[in-house]
């Protein structure tokens, strides 16, 4: 049996590997998408004060900083037994659609289109955001380059910093919106808005018009049917900063809904020796049945496209005609189409625009009451959040003094990880035939792990188990493979 690897993959937040396993004939046998990073946030987060925790926790990821730090946000509201203000809670919203439009640009246009915008069998040195800068042409390029920005700005006037933001207090938000700022933001979100029908624009000229690649879209050689989760609000619409988690199985089904710590009824996380990254699946459907999907399996997936599989429709008007596009063109529901969470990522970007642009008219964004002071500490706090990835949940205990003594943080990635186990591997036995590896094959396997957006500094912040796995090759001076050495 002979053994292929792809390390570094590329394209990706962190750090992975993809191990491809061969037969006689030089078929797929198997393959395995591998966490190969770790890091120990759960564990250092004990004997914090509360009130730190989402400064502390931005810094767990450089793109990622404001969905920790909103979930943890909201955690520390429940610590702390208080609800923050109506002008509190929209600035928290204005401030994370701020994050999405930025979040999802940049993993759009760096990340998920080179693939299509260069082509996924072009040169590996052009197949990147240089590259599709070159292919749409500098002026759009710097368009988009400073489009996003202006969400970050937005970012950084409401959080403090544009990086890692200071701005949370439980039970509200720190800093008021002056008009002459509201002002400012509703002008900056309406080009976030044009950034979104820009994105949208360029998806349906490059890949929708495009008769090969919507094979690709539409094959099944991407297609993992699992079960899906999301956030929902009360009209069963999107809802990313606050809603109930809503759990589809593969078929469709509605398995139930949960807030809160209810979702340690419904999930459970296993652990493999082989990655540092867990494996959630849903308890409701049954034990741990492995990485398999299909009707049955308790494998589920979130982010984007799951978004889209499990609400009704979108709560903005321009991401909602879009929507409907979107299932029209696949028809059935759930999509277990994954390249479609590049398309799903593009109506988020729009709704997240949009939403900017509604809360920055909305007449108590700049009011004076941004805080509800805390009088109590009930000691456990659950912040549950849609991040752009997909559900993000950080649970709290402290003691009476908010002094954190326990945390459990489940991220998009750890929730992805068994489907992104199995979208590698049916990437890898529908391109991979007769021992025909070439550079091009490899790129089409790792365009099943790109979708679901990777982000490993997020998703590889603890192990359990008592030690870590490690795994170490020895080669000779010639670069041969003289011994493997491994704990597990």
């Amino acid at each position: 049996m002979k053994k292929i690897e792809i390390n570094p993959i590329t394209r990706l937040e962190g750090h992975g590997k993809i191990a491809i396993f061969l037969d006689d004939q030089g078929n797929v046998d198997d393959a395995f998408f591998q966490t190969v990073e770790f890091r120990g946030f759960e564990k250092f987060l004990q004997g914090m004060p509360m009130e730190e925790v989402p400064r502390t926790v931005s810094t767990v990821c450089g793109v990622c900083r404001g969905v920790h730090f909103t979930a943890s946000m909201k955690a520390s509201d429940g610590v702390f037994g208080v609800i923050p203000p109506p002008t509190g809670r929209k600035l928290r919203e204005l401030f994370f659609n701020a994050h999405y439009v930025e979040d999802h640009s940049v993993i759009l246009y760096a990340l998920g289109f080179p693939d299509f915008v260069v082509g996924p069998e072009a040169n590996p040195a052009e197949r990147n955001v240089v590259g599709l800068i070159n292919a749409v042409g500098a002026a759009t390029g710097k368009e988009v380059l400073r489009r996003r920005g202006l969400a970050v700005k937005i970012f950084e006037l409401l959080g403090g910093k544009p990086n890692h933001p200071v701005a949370a207090i439980p039970g509200g938000w720190s800093k008021r919106l002056t008009e002459e700022e509201r002002r400012q933001i509703e002008a900056w979100s309406e080009e976030l808005v044009g950034l979104g029908e820009l994105t949208l624009q360029v998806f349906d000229d490059v890949v929708l018009k495009n008769d090969r690649y919507m094979q690709l879209v539409t094959g099944d050689m991407y297609k993992v049917e699992v079960g899906y989760m999301g956030s929902v609000d009360q009209q069963d619409r999107i809802a990313y900063y606050d809603g109930t988690q809503k759990v589809i199985d593969s078929q469709g089904a509605v398995i139930g809904t949960f807030n809160g710590k209810e979702y340690l009824d419904f999930i459970a996380e296993r652990v493999q020796p082989w990655t540092y990254l867990k494996f959630p699946y849903q308890k409701k459907i049954g034990a741990w049945k492995g990485i398999v999907e299909g009707p049955g399996t308790n494998i589920y997936a979130v982010g984007p496209l799951a978004r889209m599989n499990v609400v009704k429709s979108m709560d903005t008007p321009k991401a909602q005609r879009h929507f409907e596009k979107f299932h029209a063109t696949f028809g059935a529901r759930p999509v277990h189409h994954i390249l479609a969470y590049h398309w799903a990522r593009a109506i988020e970007l729009l709704s997240a625009a949009e939403k900017c642009q509604e809360l920055s008219r909305d007449p108590e964004i700049t009011g004076k009451e941004t805080w509800n002071k805390p009088s109590s500490c009930l000691g456990e706090g659950v912040g549950i959040i849609e991040a752009p990835r997909g559900t993000l949940i950080h649970h709290y205990l402290t003691d009476n003094r908010g002094i954190v003594t326990d945390a459990n943080l489940i991220v998009a990635t750890t929730h992805n990880n068994a489907p992104i186990n199995l979208a590698v591997k049916k990437a890898a036995k529908h391109f991979i035939k007769n021992g025909d590896v070439s550079q091009n094959m490899l790129n089409y396997v790792e365009m099943a792990f790109r979708p679901y957006d990777l982000c490993l500094a997020c998703a590889t912040h603890t192990v359990t188990g008592g030690q870590s796995p490690l795994e170490v090759e020895i080669f000779d001076s010639r670069g041969t493979l003289y011994k493997t050495l491994k704990n597990f």
